[in-house]
């Protein structure tokens, strides 16, 4: 490995660390453009300049400018490319596979369980109203009658039979949602046809179908990665089979959910508020409607970030020195039948 060019696509936070590291193996880093992370982005052909001759390519998420086949194939030297995240869904893998290139991505349980905190985040702020509370105090408001909560867990001495909570995806973030409310006493609920019975069991979960699952949940979390069978499952069809005083919370991806179904849903009552951590399209245009909603919760694609977690995700620069080394990657999502 003498030299070897590494295309940075999209600097993850923390790169300073990550940086460091590559260069203390004589790597030769070039960095691409911050404005790629603008929506609706097409930087395909400044991206194939960037990465010819790269041995490897390596960065976070930037939605509207996916790692292609053509990307990839811009250099005939290029051996792995590297996830600073979890998912690869805008990475073309089965090129990847094709053309004898490793993809690789941060060790799962990175960000995985806190994202299922600032799921449990998401739910409890919603159902207790927190933004909307704090908005109408620092308006001089005090005590708005219409900014009820409600209370999540079973009650023995009335028997109140308490929220239920309905998860897609039992998968480590999903079980660890239900694992966290648990001590609450809610009725949880899910669906997940990959999933064996018995985790379910496990984890205290009663095993439902979707329909069931979206008739019956007072909120719903969507923890699925973003496959054509997920791909806009929550659409009109879906929240108009949700109750009206339901919550939806996504967490995943964008593309699980249609956001003009959503926006139509939350407007007319069809659902009763949502939060979102992830978007259709990343960043969210100052003209999204999402905005202009007072029952939705938006942060900007950040729930499983922190410091220790990012310090975990920059632990993927290591496969990409294995890599240019010959040797085996730690965190690989393919293997090609003849590696370059």
């Amino acid at each position: 490995m003498d030299n070897p060019k590494i295309f940075i696509f999209a600097e993850p936070d923390g790169a300073a660390e990550c940086n460091a590291k590559l260069k203390s193996y004589s790597c030769d880093l070039t960095v691409g453009s911050a404005d790629w992370h603008s929506p609706q982005g097409n930087n395909e052909e400044e991206m194939i300049g960037l990465a010819s001759d790269a041995q490897a390519l390596l960065g976070t998420s930037i939605r509207s400018s996916p790692i292609t086949r053509k990307i990839m194939e811009a250099s005939p030297e290029l051996r792995v490319v590297a996830k600073c995240t979890v998912g690869t869904d805008d990475v073309d893998v089965e090129a990847a596979t094709e053309l004898g290139i490793l993809v690789c991505h941060a060790p799962t349980e990175s960000n995985c369980y806190g994202v299922a905190e600032g799921t449990v985040a998401f739910i409890l702020a919603s159902v207790k109203k927190l933004s909307q509370r704090d908005a109408q105090v620092k308006d001089g408001k005090w005590r708005d009658p219409n900014l009820m909560g409600s209370y999540l867990g079973r009650r023995s001495t009335d028997n109140y039979p308490g929220m239920t909570l309905g998860i897609i995806g039992l998968g480590r973030i999903g079980a660890r949602v239900a694992q966290l409310f648990a001590p609450w006493r809610m009725r949880i609920i899910a669906c997940d046809p990959y999933i064996s019975d018995e985790r379910f069991i496990r984890n205290g979960v009663e095993k439902v179908d979707l329909d069931t699952l979206l008739r019956e949940s007072d909120a719903i979390t969507a923890h699925v990665p973003a496959i054509p069978s997920t791909v806009g499952m929550f659409n009109c069809e879906a929240f108009r089979k949700m109750k009206p005083d339901a919550l939806f919370i996504n967490a995943a991806r964008g593309k699980v959910h249609h956001e003009a179904d959503l926006v139509e849903a939350l407007k007319s009552g069809e659902i009763a508020g949502a939060a979102l951590d992830v978007f259709e399209d990343e960043p969210l245009t100052l003209d999204s409607p999402l905005f202009a909603l007072p029952n939705v919760i938006l942060t900007p694609h950040k729930a499983g970030q922190s410091e220790p977690s990012m310090k975990r995700m920059s632990l993927v620069t290591e496969d990409v020195v294995r890599v240019l080394k010959g040797e085996d990657a730690r965190w690989a999502v393919n293997r090609p039948a003849s590696p370059r």
